[in-house]
Formats: C-alpha cells, sequence, structure tokens
C-alpha cells in the first residue's frame, strides 16, 4: 500500500513541476513575471471578431475590432481584401431617441432619382 501512495505522490509532484514549468515559460514567451502570470489581472483582449456573415459557400465577411477601431475583411476567396478599415465602433455613435424625435432627421439625404439628374 505504502508503494503506491509513493507513486501517487511522484505521478503529483510530476504533474505540479510541469504546471509551474508551463507558467515560467508562458511568462517568458510573453515578458511578464511568472507571479504576475500567477496572480496578476488579466490582461484586456484588444483583437477580436465583432460578426461574421457567411458571402456564400466560400467566402466570409468579418468584421474584426482592434482596442477601438473595426475593420471590414472579406475572406476565403483568391485573395484575402480589406474592405473598410478605421471604422469606429457603434457605441461612440449611439442615437437617443428620449428627446421625441421620430428618427425623420436620420434618414439619408435625397439626391433626386437617379434617372432625371436635373430633378
Amino acid at each position: 500500500m505504502s508503494t503506491v501512495l509513493f507513486w501517487i505522490f511522484i505521478v503529483g509532484l510530476a504533474v505540479a513541476l510541469m504546471v509551474v514549468a508551463g507558467l515560467f515559460v508562458r511568462a517568458y514567451l510573453t515578458g511578464a513575471s511568472p507571479l504576475a502570470e500567477l496572480f496578476g489581472e488579466p490582461r484586456a483582449k484588444r483583437l477580436g471578431v465583432v460578426e461574421q456573415s457567411a458571402v456564400d459557400g466560400r467566402r466570409r465577411l468579418l468584421l474584426v475590432r482592434r482596442d477601438d477601431v473595426e475593420h471590414l475583411i472579406l475572406t476565403g476567396g483568391p485573395v484575402d481584401v480589406v474592405i473598410e478599415t478605421h471604422i469606429q465602433r457603434a457605441a461612440s455613435q449611439a442615437i437617443s431617441y428620449e428627446d421625441g424625435q421620430d428618427g425623420a432627421a436620420l434618414a439619408p439625404p435625397d439626391y433626386g432619382h437617379p434617372h432625371h439628374p436635373h430633378q
């Protein structure tokens, strides 16, 4: 019985040493101290996919956020294409309807019918 307990202790010690070694490797790769990896605050994510949509069977539109700027990217074709860059976050462009407006002021300007440019 003592031999089984000895081997359980050895395996547990080996697992603990691997975890500590992993923390040191991660700290070395990120440039942080090992104690900061254990007890520090988690870093805020700077990069993320906000939204994605399938265009067809292969291509996808991705809205990617980096810090507070969003970028629209088309992926999956022969070449990935950046469609639009430096899109400001929607939260900074929020519109309040509390003042009683019905939203008519938000309609796009009317430039006339495309077949009648002199309207």
